[in-house]
């Protein structure tokens, strides 16, 4: 699968070594910046993944930034968006499965490479359960649908 992922400075190395397990995945990145560790505005680069992401171009994406806060929010203006802060495998787990989460958003300053790896894996490799959760997914759409 061809996933987009960004950052901002904060991030940036984390998302140099999201791509490399990306790729030892199996999938794609598709590196939408920052392209070094000068300091550059959050919302510029997770507009970039949101977007692709909001208009069914690609199916999931990753947003890293110090905290994982910013580009979350950023994120989730989008209508189509889900961005899920995400600090652990369960959380990665539950986001995917309870709130069918489309973006994985991770605090870049708080993750060690094997977290990051653990994470990435067990996000990407859950599925949405559906049923009671699909329901409570369509209220979260049906507030942007106004």
């Amino acid at each position: 699968m061809i996933i987009p992922i960004a950052s901002d400075h904060a991030g940036y190395e984390a998302k140099e070594l999201a791509k490399e397990i990306l790729e030892l995945l199996d999938h794609m990145p598709l590196d939408f910046g920052t392209h070094s560790p000068d300091s550059v505005d959050y919302p510029d680069y997770a507009v970039q993944v949101a977007q692709k992401v909001n208009t069914g171009e690609h199916e999931l994406g990753i947003l890293i930034c110090g905290s994982g806060q910013g580009m979350c929010m950023t994120a989730n203006k989008f209508p189509n968006v889900r961005g899920a802060l995400v600090y652990s495998t369960e959380s990665a787990k539950l986001t995917r499965q309870h709130n069918n989460a489309n973006i994985l958003c991770l605090p870049g300053r708080e993750l060690s490479k094997d977290q990051l790896h653990e994470i990435i894996k067990e996000w990407l490799s859950t599925k949405f359960e559906g049923g009671r959760h699909e329901r409570r997914v369509n209220k979260i759409h049906s507030l942007t649908d106004k």
